[in-house]
């Protein structure tokens, strides 16, 4: 106990030294007018990784026959209530209060990873936008791949288009996507590298389903930023972000037909990344409507904490020790009409 208790310590002090005073700062100025006293919870969970916790998302596409008895001998359980309204009879995800995380699988070219693990809220998203199968559906931001692994998990779209503008980040994307999706499925996905801002006019009001996983600042591996000219440059152009989510949004709305919903998320406890932005897209686009996500927000409330006072139509995911998910913003619109 001693000799863990010890290396758990040294553990926290090699960890604490990375965290970056300057973005700290920042976050705690900004956070504490706009959280208020919740942030000091938040603050706890995100300058202490030793305490983050990650799901396991099995791979319906190779099961392990073994693999759920073994999650649960080491205390996992299902993330996600059975009732849940949302929740896909193949989808099986798994979380524990503990942290730590389950050993990872190497990407080996043709074999199919059997589990994904990633931070449980990035999931609700996914399951927000409710993908049926013979869909076409959109994941405009999608790199690395966890929510496009995710919607395939869900359903089987009739065509799915993963984009991801950046190059490094697009390889990254194919890899993922080679290592979840058996061969017989990969004619159902297309990947592109398109500037997600010119998609709407590109191929306009062709899906029923889209996803904006914005780029956003991210709050988590922001904290531990290990240049700090680089930490200051972040910051500076964080103020730009806001603009290129709005456009994302704004091209999403245009490729989608009259009838289809989009979700737009991102993992920053920002208002200006989050409600500001599709406040703005409410009132500068007619033809789109909130749509209420406050039953899925209720139904998964045992496992998540939520910032009170959001729009029935939004949540924000604040994490806290034994529920260290998050942050994840979620908001869902529909398209009404043409114009």
């Amino acid at each position: 106990f001693f000799l863990s208790l010890k290396l758990e310590n040294k553990t926290k002090g090699k960890l604490q030294k990375q965290i970056c005073q300057v973005v700290l700062d920042h976050f705690e100025k900004q956070y504490t007018a706009e959280l208020g006293d919740a942030w000091s919870n938040v603050r706890e969970v995100l300058t202490s990784p030793w305490c983050w916790q990650h799901a396991v998302l099995l791979n319906r596409f190779s099961r392990c026959p073994g693999l759920e008895s073994s999650l649960a001998e080491q205390g996992y359980h299902p993330a996600f209530p059975a009732a849940l309204p949302c929740l896909p009879a193949a989808f099986r995800c798994y979380v524990r209060t503990a942290p730590g995380r389950f050993p990872a699988q190497k990407h080996q070219p043709g074999k199919l990873k059997e589990y994904y693990l990633l931070n449980a809220a990035s999931l609700l998203p996914v399951l927000a936008l409710e993908v049926k199968d013979g869909e076409d559906v959109l994941d405009l931001c999608a790199a690395p791949g966890g929510k496009s692994v995710a919607i395939l998990q869900c359903a089987c779209p009739g065509r799915f288009h993963c984009n991801e503008y950046d190059d490094l980040r697009s390889r990254w994307l194919e890899q993922t996507i080679e290592s979840f999706i058996p061969d017989a499925l990969l004619n159902l996905v297309m990947v592109s590298k398109l500037d997600g801002r010119q998609f709407g006019d590109l191929q306009p009001e062709f899906y029923d389903k889209v996803l904006v996983d914005a780029p956003c600042s991210n709050d988590r591996s922001w904290l531990f930023s290990a240049d700090p000219q680089q930490a200051v440059l972040r910051l500076m152009q964080r103020k730009e972000l806001s603009s290129l989510q709005f456009q994302l949004l704004r091209s999403a709305i245009k490729a989608l037909h009259p009838g289809g919903s989009l979700v737009y998320s991102t993992c920053t406890l920002s208002k200006a990344e989050n409600s500001d932005v599709i406040n703005l897209i409410l009132s500068s686009c007619r033809n789109v409507m909130p749509v209420d996500i406050s039953e899925m927000a209720r139904g998964v409330s045992q496992e998540f904490t939520f910032l009170s006072g959001t729009q029935q139509h939004e949540l924000l995911v604040l994490p806290e020790k034994g529920r260290a998910w998050g942050p994840m913003y979620v908001a869902k619109l529909k398209k009404v009409s043409s114009t």
